[in-house]
């Protein structure tokens, strides 16, 4: 989250519908498309480094496995999503950028069952991205904890990345109304559960932290990136429930996710993280994970 999508005027967009490249003038589905309707449908958010997808192939099986587990039949295979993205990528002439996969239900009734609905809409957009301002990289993220709270895992599974944000961009607006660019989501224990579009770690002690996908934590891609990372950088790896507490006495804290990459994080809740500093080891990750996009990934 907190990222914005540029794009020269001058410059002709490819959108992706349906096995056709059209003109993002021209990108249209129909208003009773179940994904509008009822956020009812799966996405994808996907970076393009230097002409190199980003671990394309751990998205698609993601996507895969969220319709599989919202009953969604896929319409493409994972070849075809893949050449797809980078075609997307290509007619958009983009050497680095951001991924839009989105699938739909499709058109249905007014209805909540989805039957009569389809065929599904794939929707690809590719465009260029901009993070937060680099001024947070070099010196930090503040975030507050909000009360909206996470959806209970026991009732949507966090790994489903579905289309229906709304607790998200809830928590959104209350951290933005108070001044903060990020909030930070409890589940209904009070636990971590991630920040609005970002999982997150801490380091205390010499270890890394972060909090267990049940405590509802979505399975990020850049996640599972900073993990592996963890193993080559010789830091010990520890999965646990971690509550604010742990947060403002945190040596270091930092966010993960497609947009963000890895993002320093300086205060919680008005309370300083270890010096109110990026960590050194903070300061590493970035800097591996920066260069191991340049090369884990799919050429276009």
């Amino acid at each position: 989250m907190g990222a914005t999508f540029v794009h020269e005027m001058e410059v002709t967009m490819k959108i992706y519908l349906n096995g056709e490249y059209v003109e993002k003038e021209d990108a249209k589905v129909s208003v009773f498309d179940h994904g509008l309707l009822y956020g009812d449908g799966v996405f994808e958010g996907i970076r393009l480094y230097d002409g190199c997808v980003f671990k394309l192939d751990e998205h698609l099986e993601r996507l895969e496995f969220s319709a599989k587990a919202i009953l969604l039949e896929l319409p493409m295979t994972r070849n075809e999503f893949s050449e797809a993205v980078c075609e997307t990528c290509r007619r958009n002439d983009l050497r680095n950028g951001y991924v839009r996969l989105v699938v739909t239900r499709g058109s249905g009734h007014l209805g909540l069952t989805p039957d009569g609905c389809g065929p599904p809409n794939v929707i690809i957009i590719a465009d260029e991205i901009q993070l937060y301002p680099e001024e947070f990289y070099e010196n930090g993220l503040k975030i507050i904890s909000v009360p909206t709270r996470r959806i209970n895992a026991s009732a949507l599974p966090p790994a489903i990345k579905s289309l229906n944000y709304l607790n998200n961009i809830l928590a959104k607006i209350e951290a933005k109304r108070v001044g903060f660019q990020e909030a930070l989501m409890l589940n209904d224990k009070g636990e971590i559960a991630e920040c609005t579009g970002d999982n997150v770690f801490i380091i205390s002690k010499g270890v890394l932290f972060t909090p267990p996908l049940d405590a509802g934590s979505l399975r990020g891609i850049t996640r599972g990136a900073v993990i592996d990372l963890a193993s080559e950088l010789g830091v010990p790896y520890r999965e646990q429930a971690l509550t604010r507490y742990d947060l403002w006495t945190s040596d270091e804290c930092f966010l993960t996710g497609t947009a963000a990459e890895v993002i320093p994080c300086v205060e919680v809740d008005h309370r300083p993280v270890g010096n109110g500093q990026p960590g050194d080891m903070t300061r590493k990750f970035i800097a591996s994970f920066r260069e191991k996009a340049k090369v884990d990934g799919i050429k276009i």
